[in-house]
């Protein structure tokens, strides 16, 4: 790719997977750190990633997907879940990293810890679980220009049961709940999706200069 546009304009919702096409240990590792750098909310990365490989556990996956083959066509999928486990607890760990990275005190922090445990201090469990939903999805759009860049295919996944995702990845033990899906590999030769022109409105229409 010649640039970050390049990539976009090659990029688009896969609907057919080459299922005998893989990704290299590479670029998988490649994909975990796209996720890793992805902007949140003062940094405090409130949700996980699981990456499914698994074949068995892919196609257990397809009827929570209400049937989209792009899921046991993938080379893997990416599942995005919020933690249900956020709180004050977190965030101490999360200052204590700090302390720990860039070699602060971690008393130095302090006033930034209290004020960061002040914003949601008083915010419900509803409350939290929307604002880390949101982070998800800037993550989602973080890494749809990032594999693009990576020529790496992908399909975001709303169309998808949590609750049987939750159930097929046993997250529940694991304090999370899922939010979407991306399943990631290798477009099929003849995905027709593949060459057809993007539908987007004129820059005039969907930009406003002031």
């Amino acid at each position: 790719m010649n640039n970050i546009l390049d990539a976009l304009e090659w990029r688009y919702a896969v609907k057919k997977f080459d299922d005998k096409a893989s990704l290299t240990e590479q670029q998988i590792l490649e994909v975990k750190k796209v996720f890793n750098l992805s902007a949140s909310s003062y940094g405090l990365q409130p949700y996980k990633m699981i990456v499914v490989q698994n074949p068995e556990l892919k196609e257990k996956l397809v009827p929570a997907s209400f049937g989209q083959q792009q899921i046991s066509q993938s080379a893997a999928i990416l599942v995005f879940a919020v933690r249900t486990d956020f709180g004050m607890d977190y965030i101490d760990q999360f200052f204590k990293d700090m302390s720990t990275k860039r070699q602060i005190p971690l008393e130095n922090l302090e006033g930034y810890k209290n004020f960061m445990k002040g914003s949601f201090a008083n915010k419900s469990e509803d409350e939290i679980s929307s604002w880390a939903t949101k982070q998800v999805y800037l993550t989602m759009g973080h890494m749809l220009a990032s594999l693009a860049a990576l020529q790496i295919d992908a399909c975001p996944m709303e169309g998808l049961d949590p609750q049987a995702y939750d159930k097929i990845l046993d997250l529940d033990a694991k304090h999370l709940k899922t939010i979407i899906a991306m399943p990631i590999g290798v477009r099929a030769p003849d995905d027709a999706s593949a060459t057809a022109l993007k539908v987007r409105k004129d820059l005039s229409d969907i930009i406003i200069d002031l």
